[in-house]
C-alpha cells in the first residue's frame, strides 16, 4: 500500500511503502469522544441574507454539547473569536470545557474539511487528513485545505495523508461521504464517489475506494447506496440519508410520498441495504420533513443529519410534524442518550446542518 505521512518533505513523493495492516480503525460515532470540533460561522455567502441568526444556533449547539464533552472551535480571526465568546457567554456556556482557536477557514463544514479520527492497534488516536477541494465544486477552499494541520497542532495528534493505491496522489474525500458502524462496515453512495459529477478522484474505481477504506480506516465491507437526498450540493453525501446507530442497525431517511423526488431514491437505497445486510442488518425508516425551500431552492433538510456525542444526540428540526416522529424513533434506538432537537430551518439555508458542521475526535488510550 502506498503511504505518505504528513511529515514527508515537500517536493517529490517518497517511494511507495507496503503495509500489511490498516493504519487504524475508524470508530463508530457513538464511541467515546475526546472532543467535538466545529468552526464558528463568518462567511455570509454561505447563508445569503441569513447569517445574523446562525451564530445563535451555533451557541445553542455548543451549550448542549459542552455539558457532555469538550468543544474545540476554530475561529477565522480574532474578531470572530471575540464574537463567538460573546454569543457563548449569552448562552451560559462554561468556557472551561470549550476551546476558541484563531484559525483561518473558508467555511464551517468541519465534517468535510477536518480530519477523520482513527484509533490504532496501540489504542492511540490519529488523524486521517483527506485532501479537501470543496466538494469538487467551489474555488475558495485554500484555508479549509489547511484545517487538518491546525487540528494536528492544537490536538497534538499525529496526522496521516492518505494516498491513492493507483497513482500515489492524495485522496480527496469528505467525512460526510463515509459512515461506519465501527466494526468494519462502511456506507457510501455511488452518486458521491462514482458519478461523473463533482468528481473527487478521477479514475479511482469502486475497488480503489474500498482499498483506501480498508488501508486507512480498517473497513472490511463497503455497502454502496445509490443517490443522496434532493438539494444536497455535495452530490450525494451519505450523512443525509443513512446512518448507523448500532453495529447492526441503520437509520434510513425514507420519503413515503411517490410524488416527491426523494421517494424513488429512498426505495432504491432501502433495497440496497436489504440486499447487502440480509437478516444481519436492521433498517429503521425515519421520515423526511416536508420540503424546505428558500428563494425557490430545495434544501437538503433531513433528520438523518443528526450528531451522536457523549451521552447526547442532537437532531435537526424543521418546525414540522415529523420532527416528533424522527426524535422519538432516535430516542427509542439510542435509549442511553438524551435526544435534543436543534432548530435548523435557518441553518439548512447553508446547505448543511448538525452532522455537517461537527467532527468528532475519538477518545483513544491516554
Amino acid at each position: 500500500m502506498p503511504v505518505r505521512d504528513a511529515t514527508a518533505e515537500a517536493g517529490r513523493d517518497p517511494a511507495p511503502a507496503v503495509s500489511a495492516a490498516p493504519r487504524g480503525r475508524m470508530p463508530a460515532e457513538w464511541a467515546r469522544h475526546a472532543a467535538t470540533w466545529i468552526a464558528w460561522p463568518h462567511h455570509e455567502p454561505d447563508w445569503p441574507g441569513k447569517l445574523a441568526p446562525i451564530p445563535w444556533v451555533y451557541a445553542e449547539i455548543v451549550r448542549v454539547l459542552h455539558a457532555h464533552e469538550r468543544v474545540e472551535i476554530l475561529c477565522n480571526d480574532d474578531n470572530v473569536r471575540d464574537a463567538a465568546a460573546g454569543h457563548l457567554a449569552a448562552h451560559g456556556v462554561a468556557m472551561a470545557n470549550v476551546g476558541l482557536h484563531a484559525v483561518p477557514n473558508d467555511r464551517v463544514w468541519l465534517r468535510d474539511s477536518a480530519p477523520t479520527g482513527i484509533v490504532g492497534a496501540d489504542g492511540r488516536t490519529a488523524l486521517v487528513n483527506w485532501r479537501f477541494n470543496a466538494w469538487a465544486k467551489y474555488d475558495n477552499y485554500e484555508r479549509d485545505a489547511e484545517v487538518g494541520r491546525a487540528v494536528e497542532r492544537i490536538s497534538g495528534l499525529p496526522r496521516i495523508e492518505p494516498v491513492r493505491p493507483d497513482t500515489g496522489e492524495r485522496v480527496v474525500l469528505e467525512g460526510g461521504a463515509i459512515e461506519t458502524n465501527g466494526e468494519g462496515t462502511m456506507l457510501v453512495t455511488e452518486e458521491c464517489l462514482l458519478s461523473s459529477v463533482q468528481v473527487r478522484n478521477p479514475g479511482l474505481s469502486r475497488e480503489g475506494y474500498e482499498r483506501v477504506f480498508r488501508d486507512y480506516l480498517g473497513i472490511r465491507e463497503t455497502i454502496w447506496l445509490g443517490e443522496g437526498c434532493v438539494g444536497d450540493d455535495t452530490h450525494g453525501h451519505i450523512d443525509d440519508i443513512a446512518r448507523f446507530v448500532a453495529p447492526d442497525v441503520v437509520v434510513l431517511a425514507y420519503e413515503e410520498d411517490p410524488a416527491d423526488e426523494n421517494h424513488a431514491r429512498s426505495q432504491d437505497n432501502l433495497r440496497r441495504l436489504q440486499l447487502a445486510g440480509g437478516d444481519a442488518l436492521r433498517v429503521v425508516k425515519i421520515p423526511y420533513p416536508r420540503p424546505v425551500t428558500m428563494n425557490g431552492e430545495r434544501l437538503p433538510a433531513s433528520y438523518a443529519n443528526f450528531y451522536i456525542a457523549n451521552g447526547v444526540v442532537i437532531v435537526p428540526t424543521f418546525n414540522d410534524r415529523n420532527d416528533r416522529i424522527a426524535m422519538n424513533t432516535l430516542a427509542t434506538l439510542m435509549p442511553d442518550r438524551h435526544v435534543i432537537g436543534i432548530h435548523a430551518v435557518d441553518l439548512v439555508w447553508g446547505l448543511g446542518t448538525l452532522h455537517c458542521l461537527t467532527q468528532q475526535q475519538p477518545a483513544g488510550a491516554p
